[in-house]
């Protein structure tokens, strides 16, 4: 009697993980197949890590960046921190840069995605932004502002320097404390009213001279 060329001999049995008849007694499965039977991996899905866990190193499958900070507050935008690249390579002021960041927030407050109780605050808390984003804007003078205002954006400079990353929990609470405000900061009238009071302590011929450089450094193209 001869033995059939399909039967399963000895050496093919079935093995757990495995397609029929690919795997032999005592050989480890294929790794793919050994993750569809533990579970492990589904067809066509990439997992997504659990934030503060690390992922598994005998995993080398892409894992999708969880973004833990809420955007509005403490992380600017990616066009945002492009444009105030641009500026510091065409040699523009760190005053320039960290107009980006104020224009950001006020666009943030017209979407409605939070609010601010005056112009005032608005400004300040783009003028942050940018520091924090690292550029290199100093601290008010002394006499200019308070001393709790100076020491906070002297550490906010300096953490953007060094490259430190906003506290999540810090970033929600202000988010939550800001969506609470109002949007009327960020209208044209509160815009107009923050500037007359702002060049009211500025000299004629300063005032003067910051006309005549806006208007010979404005950029052609407007921006959407």
């Amino acid at each position: 009697m001869t033995k059939s060329r399909n039967a399963p001999g000895p050496s093919s049995r079935k093995v757990a993980g495995c397609p029929a008849g690919t795997c032999k007694i005592g050989s480890r499965p294929k790794r793919n197949w050994w993750r569809i039977a533990s579970g492990r991996r589904k067809a066509g899905t990439t997992p997504i890590p659990t934030p503060g866990r690390r992922p598994s190193r005998r995993s080398n499958l892409r894992t999708i960046r969880v973004n833990l900070f809420p955007k509005g507050v403490d992380m600017p935008e990616r066009n945002t921190r492009e444009r105030a690249r641009r500026d510091a390579r065409q040699g523009k002021a760190a005053s320039t840069q960290a107009g980006e960041f104020v224009r950001e927030e006020m666009h943030h407050i017209r979407e409605g995605k939070h609010g601010a109780r005056s112009a005032k605050q608005a400004i300040a808390i783009g003028l942050s932004k940018a520091r924090r984003a690292g550029v290199r804007l100093p601290a008010p003078a002394r006499g200019r502002t308070s001393a709790k205002t100076r020491r906070n954006a002297a550490s906010a400079l300096r953490k953007g320097q060094q490259g430190q990353r906003p506290s999540a929990n810090r970033s929600r609470a202000r988010l939550r404390a800001l969506r609470r405000e109002g949007r009327e900061a960020a209208s044209h009238r509160a815009l107009g009213r923050q500037a007359r009071s702002a060049s009211r302590r500025r000299s004629a011929p300063d005032r003067r001279a910051a006309a005549r450089k806006a208007a010979r450094t404005r950029s052609q193209q407007r921006w959407s």
